[in-house]
């Protein structure tokens, strides 16, 4: 049971924050757009915030595509391998995504760590960078995550694939070419 609320939070907190980034960024952008062409004085810091906005969200819903195994795959020929050799190349396809997530999650925790030392701050808005640099931190942390939560899935590719629903969609509508 409590399992079960640690994954509902691992979709629920994403899929909130990057809803309230997006109404934000809206509003701002909104505003922005107002104080340019209505009062001729535009917000200075607007487009670095809607930067900012736009990371976190992109990252932040990585995590919620990763969850549900959405991601863009090329498997064109994996599809039409047989079942131990299918399941083996999902395998090794989840666990390539879990190792990209990990040096990614160095990388960014390097870059993290040094904006929080050095206290860098962006030029118009003066916000600290680390802001920035953690959501890039945080969306790799929530992917890989994601990925060994749902190992087993991407391993029997219980999500299903856009090659194989073509496939189906091809055969029921034509027929099989033999």
């Amino acid at each position: 049971m409590a399992s079960r609320h640690f994954e509902t939070a691992v979709v629920a907190l994403p899929r909130l924050i990057v809803g309230v980034a997006i109404f934000v960024s809206i509003g701002l952008n909104f505003a922005n757009i107002a104080g340019r062409y209505v009062f001729s004085s535009p917000i200075v810091w607007a487009e670095e915030i809607l930067d900012y906005l736009m990371v976190w969200s992109v990252f932040l819903a990585a995590v919620l595509v990763t969850w549900e195994g959405r991601h863009i795959k090329m498997d064109l020929l994996s599809v039409m391998l047989p079942s131990p050799l299918k399941e083996i190349c999902n395998c090794v396809a989840a666990a390539l995504l879990a190792a990209v997530c990990t040096f990614m999650i160095w990388q960014s925790w390097t870059m993290t760590s040094l904006a929080w030392r050095m206290d860098q701050r962006s030029l118009a808005a003066n916000v600290p960078m680390v802001y920035a640099h953690a959501g890039v931190l945080l969306g790799f942390a929530g992917m890989l995550l994601a990925v060994l939560l749902r190992f087993r899935a991407y391993v029997v590719n219980a999500f299903g694939s856009e090659t194989e629903a073509v496939q189906k969609q091809v055969t029921e509508t034509f027929g099989t070419f033999d």
